[in-house]
């Protein structure tokens, strides 16, 4: 490699080091490393000193050899190469790296050398997985949940909580011991197997009631193990001390007792693997709700069987009365058909409790995690450096996933709100030059229309029909204001509001967005006219000419589409109409992310009662709300709401969930702290209402409502708009 960055200045050499989490490596034409940043040995672990000379296939993993040499050709090729996969650092250690490698070029355009950047991503990779693990999960629990509810027969049962358990915790085999004891009060009947064939059970005895095995019969708790066969408890009880020989091998271990309504063990299930630390909290999590599943499902077959039983049990005693007393045939039939009408109904209500406890408990708490989640990829998105674009694009990416998983909660409880918009992808320039020759016809000839279609204009997403009613209605408004003839000028451009246009402007975010301009040559609009062009059945056309809703609805469809409008105007020079529509970012940026200026932030002393019973989901909230600079006082449910809302201390707002412990909803808090607070202002937050403040599908009047999960913005925005709110 040529001398010159060999001898790059002390300076140029600072800066490289200075960027300790960046790796940024140089190699020669060969692919030989010359140079190794402060950055890329603390991500990788070797010094320079031990990496000059070499080339990076060490880091490759031996299944991802192929690699290297792929990205060195794709870099001389096209200019830049580069891949995210695994990655090996010296220790051994693995992680997630996002890797780019770039020619150098002399002024001759020759090649030189390569630079190569390298990032861990190992963190943000963990969190993709967990989403995608929770909505496999959730999918599992809910597909089995469904199928037991459908389900009376016991032996289907328990194959059916069996399988789930496998498939949910990854084990290599499960099985589902019935809590029977024989006559020596020591064996349990094996009742289902999954993973394996039967055969491979058949030859040993069924398990006893031994140290490891006995908490589980007893319902004592879960009992989890990364390798069963180190617990003290394990190969205490004689003959075999262990496993006996030819047993499936074990090693991870874990068993969830199944417990009935009553209190009573009905059985346990137990699952293992060859492998040691398969098995962690997520599947102890997963496992104990399905094993309350299971115990519901169990509770009402035994109930199905019983009534079976006892339905025809009273079919003998039938038989036997009709044989006594043919008098008595049709009362006995009478009593036989209400039996069954009873037993039904009872089936069906222990379905439908089994159904709404997994559903409502998901929802609330799912919705809750989802909260943690989202609130701490967004304070992760807002403190990346802006020149880490592949990380906040992977920010964004779990972002995305964790907001489906959002929309996955919401589908499942049927409790998704009804959107009167259909919004859709929409190339704004095709659908004004689409509009064109319509709106030639509806101005007439004595109006000119210029298009002026701006290059690059980035897609938005709209509801197409009703922005084309929009932009129909301000172009009437405009042939209305010119009555002897004028020209119409629509143009289209990409802006970016900022952080400070935003504050100055009620429910603007901050962001980039797709321009719509529409202008006249009209009669203009003076200043009183212009603060009430936007309210409904407002105009100043002669009766009978208009209704005074054109604006309005401009307004409401904006509004509703996450957008903002703008109305500029001078008497006797015209009108300009600008509307502002979010860019739809259905590909990630390559762009530089514009710099971040501060949300609407606290006036001095601002005070907020936050009501939250979920820890996480507090903390994360009174957090945010102080980094905006409130003053926050907490509580987890009514009662120490209450005492703040009785005691002389300032309070602007309350901030409460909908659903709390302690025999209060937040909706029973902010009507008591009207009586004690006149006045005060309310901000609802929840991911499961159950109708406490929304009823028939739309929120009680008057009620504000920041849905969970919700962004950082999204908090400071809402909590702004509700305290400058007037009274």
């Amino acid at each position: 490699m040529h001398d010159k960055l060999r001898n790059a200045s002390a300076e140029v050499r600072q800066i490289l080091d200075s960027a300790v989490d960046t790796g940024i490596i140089i190699l020669n034409e060969d692919g030989v490393i010359t140079a190794w940043s402060e950055g890329a040995r603390r991500i990788l672990g070797w010094t320079e000193s031990e990496m000059l000379g070499q080339t990076l296939a060490r880091i490759f993993p031996p299944e991802s050899e192929a690699l290297l040499a792929q990205e060195l050709s794709d870099a001389r090729l096209h200019g830049r190469g580069g891949s995210e996969g695994w990655r090996q650092r010296q220790d051994g250690t693995r992680f997630w790296a996002v890797g780019e490698t770039t020619p150098l070029i002399e002024g001759d355009a020759s090649l030189f050398g390569f630079v190569k950047i390298l990032r861990d991503r190992s963190e943000q990779r963990n969190t993709e997985l967990r989403l995608q693990e929770q909505t496999r999960a959730l999918e599992i629990l809910n597909r089995a949940g469904a199928s037991l509810a459908r389900e009376n027969n016991l032996e289907k049962l328990v194959q059916i909580v069996t399988d789930a358990g496998v498939e949910l915790t990854g084990a290599q085999f499960g099985a589902f011991f019935y809590n029977v004891t024989n006559a020596a009060g020591e064996s349990y009947m094996l009742y289902s197997l999954s993973g394996v064939p039967r055969e491979a059970f058949s030859k040993f005895p069924m398990p006893r009631n031994t140290a490891v095995f006995a908490p589980t019969f007893e319902g004592r708790g879960i009992v989890r193990s990364d390798d069963i066969t180190k617990d003290p408890r394990y190969g205490q009880n004689k003959p075999r001390k262990g496993m006996p020989e030819g047993h499936l091998p074990v090693r991870s271990y874990l068993a969830v007792p199944v417990v009935s309504r009553s209190g009573e063990v009905i059985g346990g299930l137990f699952f293992g693997h060859s492998e040691t630390g398969v098995f962690g909290e997520r599947s102890e999590q997963a496992l104990a709700g399905l094993a309350g599943e299971a115990a519901i499902a169990i509770d009402n077959a035994r109930l199905f069987e019983a009534a079976d039983r006892e339905l025809k049990e009273r079919r003998r005693a039938e038989d036997a009365l009709r044989k006594l007393n043919a008098d008595l045939e049709t009362l006995v039939a009478q009593k036989t058909q209400e039996l069954q009408q009873n037993a039904e109904a009872l089936r069906q209500a222990q379905k439908m409790e089994a159904i709404g406890q997994l559903t409502g408990g998901v929802a609330h708490d799912f919705n809750n995690l989802l909260q943690v989640i989202v609130g701490n990829l967004d304070t992760l998105n807002r403190n990346l450096p802006q020149e880490m674009g592949r990380l906040r694009r992977a920010t964004a990416q779990a972002m995305t996933g964790a907001q489906r998983a959002a929309a996955l909660t919401q589908r499942l409880l049927a409790f998704a709100r009804r959107q009167p918009l259909d919004p859709k992808p929409v190339d704004t320039n095709a659908l004004i030059r689409g509009m064109s020759e319509m709106l030639h016809r509806t101005l007439g000839e004595i109006y000119e229309i210029e298009i002026v279609l701006a290059g690059g204009l980035w897609k938005t997403e709209a509801d197409p029909n009703e922005l084309e009613s929009a932009l129909l209605n301000l172009a009437i408004n405009a042939r209305d204001a010119m009555p002897n003839g004028g020209k119409l000028t629509i143009e289209t451009f990409n802006a970016h509001l900022d952080e400070a246009y935003a504050a100055l402007h009620a429910e603007v975010l901050a962001g980039q967005y797709t321009a719509i301009s529409v202008s006249d040559t009209g009669s203009g609009m003076d200043g009183e006219t212009l603060t009430r062009a936007f309210e409904p059945f407002f105009t100043t056309k002669a009766q009978g000419r208009g209704t005074g809703l054109g604006l309005s609805q401009v307004y409401g469809f904006v509004k509703q589409s996450k957008g903002h409008v703008k109305l500029y105007s001078e008497v006797g020079e015209g009108t300009t109409v600008k509307i502002y529509l979010p860019r739809l970012l259905s590909e990630a940026s390559i762009e530089d992310a514009p710099e971040v200026l501060p949300v609407p932030e606290a006036a001095t002393g601002e005070t907020i009662l936050v009501v939250e019973d979920d820890f996480d989901v507090r903390a994360y909230t009174v957090e945010s709300l102080k980094e905006l600079g409130y003053v926050v006082l907490e509580a987890r449910d009514g009662p120490s709401a209450l005492a703040f809302l009785e005691d002389n201390v300032r309070i602007d707002m309350i901030f409460t969930d909908v659903v709390l412990p302690s025999g209060m909803t937040g909706a029973d808090i902010v009507k008591r702290a009207a009586e004690l607070r006149p006045g005060l202002k309310a901000l609802f937050t929840t991911g499961y209402s159950r109708n406490a403040i929304v009823h028939h599908g739309r929120l009680d009047k008057g009620v504000q409502l920041l849905s969970k999960p919700f962004s950082f913005e999204e908090l400071a925005a809402k909590v702004r708009d509700v305290l400058d709110k007037a009274g």
